[in-house]
C-alpha cells in the first residue's frame, strides 16, 4: 500500500497536521526534538496499532489535551485491485481504550489489523538489538512473523497467558498442586512449539538475506551472522519446562521455554556486542531491516512502507552512499526519512529519479518545500 494522505491531531507534540505524501520518497528535515520522529510513530501506529517508542497508549496524546486522532488514506499498489484502497482510522480519548477503523468499520479484534500494511521502522534504538537483552531480538522475531502469521499472533499470547498463571502459582507461598501446574505447562508446550517452529523458518529466511545485504553496505570486508537459540532445541518443550519444576519453585518463576529465546550475534566470529564499532554495529542494523523488509515482501507479496529515522549518524561515507544506492532502487517502495542533515537527503534525492517531497518540521509545525 501507499500511503497517500496523512492526517495528525494532538499526536505527541504535533497539535494539527494534514500531510500530501510522495508515492516513493518523502524526507523530514530539522533539529533533533521537533517532531520528525513522531511523524514517523504516527504512520508506525496505523500500522500496529501501537507507538513504537511509547508502550502506554496515552502518552501519545499531546500534552493538556483530551484525545488524540490518526487517519491515513492508502491506495493499492503492487497489481492490487483498486477497490482495495484503505481508510484506516485510530481515535482514541485519555482514559478511555482506543477505537481502530478500517473503512469506518471498528475493528473487533487489533490482531485482525496487523500485518495489513507492512512496515519497517529502522531507528536509532535499534542499537539495543544488539546490546540490549534478549527480550529485544525476541521482539523484532516477533514484530516479522507477526505481519505474516496470524495464528502466530495467537500462539504468542496463549503462550504468554499460560506463562503468567504457571508463574503466579509459583510463587505462592503454598505448595502448587502439580495437576495443575501440568495444566498450564501443556498449554505452554504446544504454543511454544509452535511459535519455535515459526521462528526457526525465520531466523533461517533472514540470515543470508542479513548477510547479503552486509557485504554490500560495508564492501565485503565483513561477515555477519545470526544464530538462534531455543530450549526447545534441547528435547521435546514439555519435557524441558518440568525438568526443573523445583528451580522455577526456588527462584518464583519459570526458568525454561521459548520466552527465554535469543537471536546471538556475532561479526567475522565474535560477538558483535563485544567486538563490533558503532559503525558497525549500525550497518549491522540497516542490513538487518533491510533484510527484514526483503523477507516481510517475499511473505506477503506486498512491498512494505520503510521507515528510516535518522539513521546515517555514526556511518562513513561510503557506507552512506551504499545505503543511498540501495533504497533509491526499484525493490523499495514509499519511503520516509528523517535527519538533522540537508546534505544527507540531498544526496538521496540527487541520486534517485524517483519522486519525492521534503518537508521541514519545527516545534511540531510542518511545512512542505516549495523547492526540494
Amino acid at each position: 500500500m501507499i500511503l497517500e494522505k496523512l492526517t495528525l491531531i494532538n499526536y505527541k507534540n504535533i497539535a494539527e497536521a494534514t500531510l500530501e505524501l510522495s508515492p516513493k520518497i518523502n524526507c523530514f528535515i530539522g533539529h533533533n526534538g521537533v517532531g520528525k520522529t513522531n511523524v514517523l510513530d504516527a504512520v508506525y501506529y496505523l500500522s500496529f496499532c501501537h507507538s513504537a517508542s511509547n508502550p502506554i497508549d496515552s502518552q501519545v496524546i499531546r500534552h493538556e489535551q483530551e484525545f488524540m486522532m490518526l487517519e491515513g488514506a492508502y491506495r493499492a499498489i503492487d497489481g492490487q485491485p483498486a477497490d482495495s484502497s484503505l481508510l484506516i482510522t485510530c481515535g482514541m480519548k485519555r482514559g478511555q481504550k482506543k477505537h481502530f477503523k478500517r473503512n469506518k468499520k471498528e475493528y473487533k479484534r487489533l490482531s485482525e489489523h496487523i500485518g495489513l500494511i507492512p512496515i519497517v521502522l529502522v531507528s536509532p534504538t535499534d542499537t539495543y538489538f544488539i546490546i540490549g537483552g534478549s527480550e529485544e531480538r525476541r521482539r523484532l522475531m516477533d514484530v516479522t512473523i507477526a505481519q505474516t502469521n496470524h495464528s502466530y499472533i495467537d500462539a504468542l499470547t496463549r503462550y504468554n497467558k499460560a506463562l503468567q498463571q504457571r508463574n503466579t502459582l509459583l510463587k505462592q507461598e503454598a505448595e502448587p498442586e502439580p495437576e495443575v501446574l501440568s495444566i498450564f505447562e501443556e498449554q505452554m508446550a504446544a504454543s511454544g512449539e509452535e511459535i519455535f517452529k515459526a521462528r526457526t523458518a525465520f531466523a533461517e529466511e533472514l540470515t543470508p538475506l542479513l548477510q547479503q545485504y552486509y557485504q554490500q553496505i560495508s564492501g565485503g570486508h565483513e561477515l555477519v551472522a545470526l544464530q538462534y537459540t531455543s530450549h526447545c532445541q534441547r528435547g521435546p518443550l514439555l519435557e524441558v519446562i518440568q525438568r526443573d519444576r523445583f528451580k522455577d519453585r526456588a527462584v518464583g518463576y519459570s526458568l525454561h521455554g521459548i520466552h527465554r529465546d535469543d537471536l546471538e550475534v556475532s561479526l567475522d566470529g565474535h560477538q558483535m556486542k563485544r567486538e563490533g564499532s558503532q559503525g558497525q554495529q549500525k550497518t549491522f542494523i540497516i542490513a538487518l531491516k533491510l533484510a527484514q523488509f526483503a523477507l516481510l515482501k517475499r511473505a506477503t507479496q506486498r512491498t512494505p512502507i520503510l521507515l528510516l529515522d535518522d539513521i546515517f549518524d555514526k556511518l562513513d561515507a561510503t557506507r552512506v552512499e551504499q545505503i543511498v544506492a540501495l533504497v533509491s532502487g526499484d525493490a523499495f517502495g514509499q519511503i520516509f526519512i528523517t535527519d538533522t542533515n540537508r546534505e544527507h537527503l540531498d544526496q538521496i534525492l540527487t541520486a534517485t529519479a524517483n519522486d519525492h517531497k521534503m518537508f521541514t518540521v519545527d516545534e511540531g509545525q510542518i511545512t512542505l518545500n516549495a523547492n526540494p
